[in-house]
């Protein structure tokens, strides 16, 4: 209870000191009304978050190259003669994942979500932050367009003064955030020419009290949707995407982030039903970080647990791993086949307005801290074979922000 205490007081601390500096604001932005309205598109940013994701396909025309960049990512996965065996894995899938995407709905709607989280960071932004702005957000994607590259040339090209590099997995992988950020410097060191912009990073925010407290009010609103008399018994099931253990054995500090978000999620809740992490999305016949949520599912039925909340703890906005993993394959084809009786999944964060206080929140912090990056990110992998990681790590350290 006294950790519930804590994670109540540090999220009553980021509300009412955020609400504050908007209040502080409020004559400002009164005496602001009649100016000329200003939009996204139209005006010169003074600070330009670049919000950082993997992305998804809009149109089912646009799955193979979104695979063929996937996998031709070294940063993401290694494969023997990578050249030749990522375009044929590529092609081979396509029609598989171009069949998941029109069962729900024909593409991925990860960039409509982006834009509106973005939209109303921005918002706020601007209200409490005004030596910072304007600020304008961008959306960087690491396999489909809008690209990371073509953002930066976007800002470059807006005269943006400070850039933040935001990854939006609140938890760190190499294989993600740190595939975005030596996106980032790739396209620097291959130009040959250094940042016009002043670069930060917000390269990880797990136990943000706002981030907790959106998938804490997710949770709550989806277990009262069970059975009364089931309700306590709902074994909640924080899937999250797995990852090869030859990346864990590197040290990669993605599995022990998304159990830091787990822990404080469970606290806010006062551990209220069993829980487990477990995780998904597992490809290939290497070893993968388990256990795998349908392997579960499973031995959860056969021991009479069947009732069951699934979670996206390391996702923030639906996309295809949520829309058809965890609500086709697992909820309605594996639920059926495993006798499950009552078999839910918690809302993606997608567009919760508290969300967009947190990434608003998270911004502000970050420029008032004036830090390149966090401390963690200066640390290497203990067993990385990556040096384009170590390098990634000095370029973001050596900014200087003033």
């Amino acid at each position: 209870m006294a950790a519930l205490g804590s994670a109540g007081r540090l999220l009553h601390f980021a509300r009412s000191s955020f609400g504050l500096t908007l209040r502080r604001r409020s004559t400002a932005a009164a005496l602001a009304q009649n100016a000329a309205p200003e939009t996204q598109e139209n005006r010169k940013p003074k600070t330009g978050i670049l919000m950082l994701n993997m992305g998804g396909p809009e149109k089912l025309e646009d799955v193979h190259d979104f695979l063929l960049r996937l996998f031709m990512d070294t940063d993401l996965m290694k494969l023997p003669v990578q050249s030749k065996l990522g375009p044929f894995i590529a092609k081979r899938r396509t029609p598989k994942i171009q069949e998941q995407y029109s069962k729900i709905g024909g593409g991925s709607p990860i960039k409509h979500w982006t834009s509106m989280q973005g939209e109303g960071m921005v918002k706020l932004l601007d209200e409490a932050s005004p030596d910072t702005a304007p600020h304008k957000f961008y959306i960087g994607f690491r396999y489909v367009n809008p690209l990371t590259e073509e953002a930066i040339e976007e800002m470059e090209k807006d005269g943006v003064e400070r850039a933040v590099a935001f990854t939006q997995y609140p938890q760190y992988s190499c294989s993600t955030t740190g595939s975005s950020l030596n996106a980032i410097y790739r396209y620097y060191r291959n130009r040959g020419d250094r940042p016009k912009m002043r670069w930060s990073v917000i390269d990880r925010w797990p136990t943000h009290p706002l981030l907790v407290e959106c998938f804490a009010e997710h949770i709550q609103n989806e277990l009262l949707k069970f059975p009364e008399d089931k309700r306590e018994d709902v074994v909640i099931l924080f899937s999250a995407h797995s990852l090869p253990m030859a990346v864990v054995n590197r040290g990669d500090p993605y599995p022990q982030e998304v159990g830091a978000t787990v822990q404080r999620v469970m606290e806010r809740l006062g551990h209220c039903n069993p829980y487990r992490l477990v995780w998904q999305s597992r490809v290939g016949p290497m070893a993968w970080l388990g256990p795998q949520t349908d392997d579960v599912i499973k031995g959860l039925s056969e021991r009479g647990k069947k009732n069951i909340l699934l979670v996206p703890i390391a996702f923030t906005s639906d996309h295809i791993e949520t829309l058809h993993e965890l609500d086709i394959e697992y909820a309605q084809v594996l639920g059926e086949e495993c006798g499950v009786e009552n078999i839910r999944r918690a809302e993606s964060l997608n567009g919760n307005p508290l969300f967009m206080r947190a990434l608003a929140d998270l911004v502000q912090s970050h420029l008032k801290s004036n830090e390149p990056c966090s401390r963690q990110l200066t640390l290497r992998c203990p067993l990385c074979t990556n040096p384009t990681c170590g390098e990634t790590k000095a370029f973001f350290a050596s900014q200087k922000l003033s």
